[in-house]
């Protein structure tokens, strides 16, 4: 009877600690609680495949990265749903919705994700954390460029050499082994890069830069930029009205 009794209080030590194992991971993760919602871009004349939005896939990015459970909510943009207007009056993509508030913006999503769920970290360190920052205001330019002679062209290749000559000092990323905050932001504009100059104006990445390259290569092959990349057809259908305006 005693030593049904020890085997008794035993057990229910042993589940007590398992219980108490769960609580605390509970508590840890706040991720596994309650999936987040995320509101992005739909793909233009596709409404229920993911859009083209560069900040929309940085945030979702973001999320595959940290592994933070999501549920996501495509938005046409030609054609925006009244709920959607509701909590987001302004009509912008991407919105997280953190408690009771839908964020805009995705500077600040991807600081509030940060500071809730700071496993893995993605901090950027200071000092890289705007290596880069022109590219995409380049690359747009070109894009637009009617003009052949208009410098937009060589202010590109500009600032793709100087990302070059970082990454030659820094790389294989830009703050070195490990992805961060600043990778995920330049990865899917320069996903936009390589597609749309490709289609608009049969250019690419001089191959003299070839840690940019390998850059593009390391972005472009990691799970997260996979799952969350709109299709081809859908970047390029999301630049045509501007190419052609």
């Amino acid at each position: 009877m005693i030593v049904k009794i020890q085997c008794l209080a035993i057990f229910l030590l042993l589940v007590s600690l398992f219980l108490s194992s769960v609580v605390h991971c509970i508590r840890s993760h706040p991720s596994s609680q309650m999936a987040l919602e995320i509101a992005v871009k739909a793909a233009v004349g596709a409404p229920h495949a993911l859009g083209d939005c560069p900040f929309s896939q940085r945030v979702l990015l973001t999320l595959e990265e940290k592994k933070i459970p999501h549920k996501i909510h495509l938005i046409d943009l030609s054609n925006k749903p009244q709920w959607f207007l509701d909590v987001n009056p302004e009509g912008k993509v991407p919105v997280v919705k953190f408690g009771d508030k839908w964020v805009a913006d995705s500077d600040v999503i991807v600081g509030i994700l940060e500071e809730k769920y700071p496993e893995p970290s993605l901090v950027t360190p200071p000092e890289f954390a705007s290596v880069g920052s022109k590219i995409f205001g380049s690359f747009v330019s070109f894009l637009k460029s009617k003009d052949a002679n208009d410098g937009t062209e060589q202010a590109l290749v500009a600032e793709l050499s100087a990302l070059d000559e970082h990454l030659k000092a820094h790389g294989p990323y830009v703050a070195g082994e490990r992805v961060t905050a600043v990778d995920l932001s330049l990865a899917p504009k320069l996903y936009h890069l390589v597609v749309a100059l490709d289609h608009f104006k049969k250019w690419s990445i001089p191959e003299s830069l070839a840690h940019v390259h390998n850059y593009v290569k390391l972005l472009f092959a990691r799970e997260s930029f996979e799952k969350t990349k709109a299709a081809k057809e859908y970047v390029i259908a999301g630049w045509a009205p501007k190419v052609n305006a």
